[in-house]
C-alpha cells in the first residue's frame, strides 16, 4: 500500500553538520576499511547475496541451557557443592555389602535435592525462554520487494534487509539510519536500555538517503556498506557506503542499536549491518552465569570441615577396630575366627580396618546435614516469590512489581555492604527548572532549594533568613519577591524575579547584555518546536532537560524559539520598541556536546550578516577560553554567583559568544568539513583539534543555574541504609563544595561525621600548575595525594573500635592519582573505612574505574 503518511517539514542537514558530510578527501587505501577489524559488507536490500558467506540470524537467546545441555550442565551445576559430591560418593558405596542401611535411605535424599534444585533452576531459564520469545516474535516491517512493507518477525529478519519502525518501538537489530518522518532524516532515539540514560540522543541520516521518504522509494534501492566487525563498543562506528557512485562516510550518528527505542518521530527507514549475537548490545552480554551466593561459599567450607571431623572419626575408629582384630580376634572363639570372612579376618587386619573405614565414613554420614540443603532451596523459592508478590516492592507510576530473575542470590540482599551511586537521574529526577542566573555580573532569581533547605537546618538559620544572604542588598530582595504576580507553574521554569520578567529587564543597565544572554539560550540548542494545533502553545522536544529548561525559560523572558528551517531558527524577540519581532538566525555549523567538550557552540548568520558564535559550557572550560581584553569584564562576580549557586545544589553553565570574521570563518569551515568528512577511527580527535580553533576569544555574558530536584524519599531512604551499616558511594560530576552540600541533603552526610578531604585545589598545587611545568606538576600532585590518603588511613586505624564515623570526600584530579597502582591499595582502605565516600568532579572513564 502506498504510504500517504505527511512528511514532517523540518530540515536539519545544516543544523547536524556532524553527520552530512559529502565523501571523504581521504583515499580508500588509507581508511582502515577492508583491514584487520572491517572487513563485513553488506549488500543493502539484497539480503540473499549474504547466504555464501552468511551472517548471524536475528535470533536471540540469553538462556543458560537448551534441551540438549539441560541435564550435563544442571548436573554440573549441582555437584559444584561440595557436599552433593560427598552425598553421591556416599549413595555409591550404599551399593555395596559395606553399607550399615538400605541405599534408598541415601539416594533418595540426594534425588531429592538435587532434583529440587535442577527444576528451580529449569523454571528459572525457562521464563528466560519465555522473554527471549516474545522479544524474537515481535515485529516490524520488513521491504519484501517492489516497494512492498510486510509485517515479520523479528527472528526472520536478516543483514540488509530494510525495515521501517515506527514511534515508541524498539530497533529489532543494529540499523543505519537511512530517513525518517523528518525531511532532513533525524530522528530521537532513547537508550535507556543501553546505558540507563533517559535523555534522548538525535540521529542523523546521510542527505543522500533522506529523499527515500516513502515506501516506494525502496523498489530500486541499492547500495554496498564496508565497516566494522562486529563489536561492543557502543558509541563508535567506522564505515562507509557506497551509493549511486559515491562514498559516504558513516559514523556512529547513522547507527540506531538494538534495544534502543524511537521517539518522537514518527517512524524511519533503516538497513541492517548487524544482527542478532553480532549486534553491538548482545555483543556487551555475557553468558548467563552460574552465581553462587556468599552463604552458599561458606557453606562448602563449613562441609570441609565436617567431612574432615568425618574423616578423623572414622581413622581412629578403623585403627582401633583394626589394632582390636589383630590382637584380639583370635582370642574370641566364639566368633569363629578360623571361618571369619575379610571384614573381622586376623590374618589381614589391614583390610578389616580400611573396609570398616568405609563403613564407618557412610554409618557417620549424617554429620554432614543434607536436609539442610533441602531446607535452604524451599526457602529460596519461597522468598522469591514473597517478593514477587511484596506491596511496598510495587512501582504505580510504571505499573512494575520487583522481580526476582534467579533465587540462588536471595540471601545477598541482606548481606550488601556499599552501594555505589550516581547523582543525576538516581538521587534526583534528572527533570530540570530554571531557577536563577548571573547576568552581566548580576545575580537574579529568588528561590530555595532542597540543598538550601538542609543548609538551613543544619546551620541553625531559618529558611527565610538564609534565602535573604543570597541576595547582596535587601531593597533587591523586596523587589524581586514581594510584588510579584503569582503565575501557574511552567515545567523547567520556576524563575522568580521582577527585574526581568514583563520586559523590565529592559531598564536593567547592562540591557544589552541581557538581550544577548537570552538570545544565545535561545539559539545554542538542538531543540524541535511543536506547536500545539488546539491551543497554539509551543513545546520543544530536546535532547536534555536541561536544555528544554533553557529554550522554556528564553521564551517566557520573552525570547520565544518557535520554528526550525531547513538552514534557520526563528525567535519572536522585543524589538528596540518592546513589541515583539520576527528575527531569523541561519545555523552554519554546530559544534556539539560531549564528556570530553564539556560545551557546546553553533555558528550563526543573523538578519545583518554578522556572523557569531553562540558557546555555553563548564565554567572551567568556557573561563580559560574568554577573551583577555573584553572577555572577563564580568568574570570574577559571574564567578562568585556560580559558586554560590554550586553550593545551592545548581546545575550550572557558562554563556559566552564571539563576532567572528569573515575569512576567518572561510578558513575555519573548509578545515572543519574536512575533519567531519574524514572515514577513520580518530575523526573525533581531529574534529575537537578544529574546533578548538573557532571556540576561543569568547565574551562572558553570564550563567545559568537549574535546579534538579532529590527523588521522592532519598534522604529517609539513605537514612536507614546508613543505619543498616551499609556504605554509599556517590560518584558525581559536580563542583565539590556542591558535592558536599548535597551529601547533606541526602543524609549520607550527616551531621557528627568526621571529614576527610583529599583535594589539589590547594595554594601549593596552584602556584606550581601556574609554572606550567607538567612533570611538576604531576609529581607535586602525586606526591600531595599520597599523603592527604596517609593521613586519612591514620585518622582512619586510630579510632577503630569507637564510635567515629568518616566520610571521604575526593574530587577527579586526586581520584586520578588514588587510582595509580602504587597508591590504589592505601586509598582502598581508607574508603573501605569510610561510612560514606563522596567522589565529585569525576569523568564517565573514572567511575567505570571505582565500579571495577
Amino acid at each position: 500500500m502506498p504510504d500517504h503518511r505527511p512528511k514532517r517539514r523540518i530540515h536539519l542537514s545544516k543544523l547536524y553538520t556532524f553527520s552530512c558530510g559529502r565523501s571523504s578527501l581521504q583515499t580508500e587505501d588509507s581508511l582502515p576499511i577492508g583491514g584487520p577489524g572491517f572487513s563485513r559488507t553488506v549488500y543493502c536490500n539484497e539480503p540473499e547475496k549474504h547466504q555464501e558467506t552468511p551472517y548471524r540470524p536475528n535470533y536471540v537467546s540469553t538462556t543458560k541451557y537448551n534441551l540438549a545441555t539441560f541435564f550435563p550442565k544442571a548436573l554440573f551445576e549441582q555437584f559444584r557443592r561440595v557436599a552433593n559430591i560427598y552425598f553421591l560418593f556416599a549413595a555409591a558405596l550404599s551399593l555395596t555389602p559395606l553399607a550399615p542401611f538400605s541405599a534408598s535411605s541415601l539416594i533418595a535424599p540426594l534425588v531429592f535435592v538435587v532434583g529440587v534444585s535442577m527444576i528451580k533452576e529449569g523454571i528459572e531459564d525457562w521464563h528466560r525462554f519465555l522473554q527471549d520469545k516474545e522479544v524474537n516474535n515481535r515485529t516490524v516491517k520488513v521491504h519484501a520487494k517492489v516497494g512492498n512493507f510486510v509485517e515479520t518477525e523479528w527472528k526472520n529478519l536478516m543483514v540488509g534487509d530494510v525495515v521501517r519502525v515506527e514511534k515508541d518501538a524498539f530497533f529489532p537489530a543494529d540499523l543505519l539510519l537511512l530517513s525518517s518522518s523528518y525531511e532532513d532524516g533525524v530522528c530521537y532515539v532513547e537508550t535507556m536500555n543501553l546505558d540507563g540514560e533517559t535523555n534522548l540522543k538525535l540521529k542523523q541520516a546521510l542527505k543522500p538517503t533522506t529523499k527515500l521518504h516513502n515506501n516506494e522509494s525502496f523498489e530500486s534501492f541499492k547500495a554496498f556498506i564496508k565497516c566494522e566487525d562486529p563489536n561492543p563498543n557502543l558509541y563508535t562506528f567506522v564505515g562507509s557506503m557506497d551509493y549511486e557512485g559515491q562514498t559516504y562516510p558513516l559514523s556512529s550518528q547513522q547507527i540506531l542499536l538494538r534495544d534502543s527505542k524511537l521517539r518522537n518521530t514518527e517512524y524511519i527507514y533503516g538497513v541492517i549491518i548487524f544482527s542478532g549475537h553480532d549486534t553491538k548490545v548482545m555483543q556487551n552480554t555475557t553468558d548467563p552465569p552460574s552465581k553462587r551466593s556468599g552463604i552458599e561459599r561458606k557453606m562448602d567450607k563449613i562441609i570441609y570441615f565436617l567431612f574432615s571431623m568425618l574423616v578423623l572419626i572414622a581413622l581412629v575408629g578403623s585403627i582401633a577396630f583394626g589394632v582390636k582384630t589383630r590382637d584380639d580376634m583370635p582370642d574370641w572363639w566364639y566368633l569363629r575366627p578360623d571361618d571369619a570372612n575379610a571384614y573381622f579376618n586376623p590374618d589381614n587386619p589391614a583390610l578389616a580396618a580400611f573396609l570398616h573405614f568405609v563403613t564407618a565414613l557412610i554409618l557417620y554420614g549424617y554429620l554432614i546435614p543434607i536436609s539442610l540443603y533441602v531446607s535452604i532451596e524451599i526457602v529460596k523459592v519461597a522468598q522469591s516469590m514473597f517478593i514477587n508478590k511484596d506491596q511496598q516492592m510495587y512501582y504505580a507510576e510504571t505499573d512494575k512489581p520487583a522481580q526476582a530473575r534467579t533465587s540462588n542470590l536471595n540471601e545477598e540482599l541482606g548481606q550488601v555492604d556499599t552501594i555505589l551511586s550516581d547523582k543525576t537521574g538516581t538521587l534526583t529526577c534528572n527533570s530540570m527548572e530554571f531557577l536563577k542566573c548571573s547576568i552581566a555580573g548580576t545575580a537574579y532569581g529568588q528561590g530555595m532549594t532542597e540543598v538550601e533547605r538542609a543548609m538551613a537546618e543544619r546551620l541553625g538559620k531559618d529558611a527565610v533568613e538564609l534565602q535573604n544572604l543570597s541576595f547582596e542588598d535587601n531593597d533587591i530582595n523586596d523587589q524581586v519577591g514581594t510584588e510579584m504576580e503569582i503565575k501557574p507553574h511552567i515545567k523547567g521554569f520556576n524563575f522568580r524575579d521582577k527585574r526581568l520578567m514583563n520586559g523590565h529587564w529592559q531598564q536593567e543597565p547592562h540591557a544589552d547584555v541581557i538581550r544577548m544572554f537570552f538570545r544565545i539560550l535561545a539559539i545554542c540548542q538542538t531543540a524541535i518546536p511543536e506547536e500545539d494545533e488546539e491551543t497554539g502553545n509551543v513545546s520543544y522536544e530536546a535532547e536534555s532537560p536541561d536544555e528544554a529548561a533553557f529554550v522554556v525559560a528564553a521564551r517566557e523572558l520573552g525570547f520565544e524559539f518557535f520554528k526550525r528551517t531547513q538552514t534557520s531558527v526563528m525567535l519572536h524577540e522585543p524589538g528596540p520598541t518592546l513589541d515583539q519581532v520576527e528575527s531569523e538566525y541561519r545555523i552554519l555549523n554546530v559544534l556539539e556536546f560531549n564528556s570530553a567538550r564539556k560545551r557546546m557552540s553553533v555558528i550563526v548568520r543573523n538578519e545583518e550578516d554578522r556572523l557569531f558564535l553562540f558557546c555555553k559550557g563548564a565554567d572551567s572550560v568556557i573561563f580559560e577560553r574568554l577573551s583577555k581584553k573584553q572577555g572577563r569584564e564580568f568574570g570574577e562576580a559571574t564567578r562568585t554567583h556560580i559558586s554560590k549557586y554550586a553550593d545551592a545544589g545548581l546545575r550550572t553553565l557558562a554563556i559566552a559568544y564571539r563576532e567572528l570574521d569573515e575569512e576567518e570563518y572561510r578558513v575555519w569551515n573548509e578545515e572543519f568539513m574536512e575533519a567531519m568528512n574524514t572515514v577513520s577511527a580518530d575523526r573525533d580527535a581531529k574534529m575537537d583539534a578544529v574546533t578548538d580553533k573557532i571556540e576561543k576569544e569568547l565574551i562572558l555574558v553570564g550563567a545559568t543555574a537549574v535546579e534538579d530536584k532529590l527523588q521522592k524519599g532519598v534522604p529517609q531512604c539513605i537514612d536507614k541504609l546508613a543505619q543498616a551499616g551499609i556504605k554509599i558511594w556517590v560518584l558525581t560530576g559536580d563542583k565539590l563544595e556542591t558535592a558536599i552540600n548535597i551529601g547533606f541533603a541526602c543524609s549520607f552526610l550527616r551531621q557528627g561525621m568526621k571529614q576527610i578531604l583529599i583535594t589539589l585545589d590547594t595554594p601549593e598545587i596552584n602556584v606550581v600548575e601556574a609554572q606550567g611545568d607538567k612533570e611538576a606538576i604531576s609529581k607535586v600532585s602525586r606526591e600531595s595525594v599520597r599523603k592527604q590518603i596517609s593521613d586519612g588511613h591514620m585518622q582512619v586505624s586510630s579510632v577503630r573500635g569507637n564510635d567515629d564515623v568518616f566520610a571521604l570526600i575526593i574530587d577527579g584530579k586526586s581520584l586520578a592519582y588514588a587510582l595509580e597502582k602504587e597508591i590504589k591499595e592505601k586509598f582502598l582502605s581508607v574508603a573501605i573505612g569510610c561510612a560514606s565516600v563522596i567522589c565529585c568532579r569525576v569523568s564517565p572513564k573514572q567511575k567505570a574505574l571505582c565500579v571495577l
